[in-house]
């Protein structure tokens, strides 16, 4: 009975240490793969128009106060002091206002970015699980956080060409980091 016992524990062990040997790990710059895709750059134009919109609301504020206080200035001595309070206060107000505007612009534009954002990043991160999943891997660490210290390339498996079929990022498309840098020019 030890004997059968001791057989079976063995044949456990070897079956773990074969299947151990069989784990797959592969590795991906999800980063690099969601500035590929086709939405990102529709979503950081939308960015870019949502922000200078807010920008230009700003700038009109700004000139609004700037305008008033100029007038300030300039009229102060001649005003009773009835008009000129009116008219400290009429600032105050303002530029608690523009305070108030900045606070909320930078909120808007942080959702904005989530609600534009959040479906591209679902959509990569389902790529990444499906080709993960097709490719056996057990792990699947993300080079682009500066998490991983070390990997063999040599056994790991580089997702991204696989993710970026799956998105139908064509092959040869890099990001705009990886593109050469343009040649000086020459001076004449």
């Amino acid at each position: 009975m030890k004997k059968f016992f001791l057989t079976l524990l063995l044949t456990v062990a070897i079956a773990a240490m074969a299947d151990a040997q069989n784990l797959k790990f592969g590795h991906i710059n999800s980063q690099e793969l969601i500035a590929l895709m086709s939405e990102t750059d529709s979503a950081r134009l939308n960015l870019q128009l949502y922000q200078q919109d807010l920008e230009e609301t700003m700038h009109g504020m700004e000139d609004e106060y700037n305008t008033k206080y100029t007038e300030y200035q300039r009229k102060n001595a001649t005003w009773t002091p009835a008009v000129r309070e009116a008219k400290e206060k009429d600032l105050q107000d303002l530029v608690q206002r523009i305070q108030q505007f900045q606070q909320t612009a930078q909120q808007d534009m942080q959702r904005q970015q989530q609600l534009l954002m959040g479906p591209i990043f679902q959509k990569a991160n389902d790529a990444i699980q499906k080709v993960s999943k097709e490719q056996a891997l057990i792990y699947v660490f993300d080079t682009s956080v500066g998490a991983v210290i070390y990997f063999d390339e040599a056994q790991s498996i580089d997702l991204l060409p696989l993710a970026k079929k799956e998105l139908g990022i064509p092959a040869e498309k890099v990001a705009p980091s990886q593109l050469p840098a343009p040649a000086p020019a020459e001076k004449k």
